[in-house]
């Protein structure tokens, strides 16, 4: 089966967990854009002459939280059409479902998954992209 290679934004603000997350993609065939903050996000997606398939934020930011990445996002010309999973440290019931209102395709904890687990949703969230 001939896979199309696709291209992950992970958007993660500790060295190490960054590190982790981009090496595991990249063993599981993702091409791989790291940013540390969401302002680096932002600038890459303002200028990318082709979007990721799919961004991994982290909720919460040095530079921002994922509300105010979503709705910067949402906001660029291509941005609202990139599928978001969102993993985080916490979620209250209303911080999800702000989320999600927002366009993230997924919410989920890294307290409650495995990174491969966390890699097999994320696969999951670009097809359905594709589709829609």
């Amino acid at each position: 089966m001939d896979e199309k290679q696709y291209s992950i934004m992970v958007v993660e603000d500790e060295d190490l967990l960054l590190q982790a997350i981009t090496k595991k993609l990249e063993v599981n065939g993702f091409e791989v854009v790291s940013c540390k903050s969401g302002e680096q996000a932002m600038d890459y997606l303002k200028n990318m002459e082709q979007k990721p398939d799919a961004i991994w934020l982290d909720y919460y930011l040095k530079d921002m939280d994922g509300i105010v990445f979503m709705t910067a996002l949402k906001q660029l010309p291509k941005g609202g059409d990139i599928p978001v999973m969102v993993v985080s440290n916490s979620a209250s019931d209303e911080k999800v479902h702000n989320m999600l209102t927002l366009g993230a395709k997924k919410y989920m904890l890294k307290a409650q998954y495995r990174l491969d687990d966390l890699i097999i949703a994320l696969r999951e969230i670009i097809p359905a992209a594709k589709e829609a």
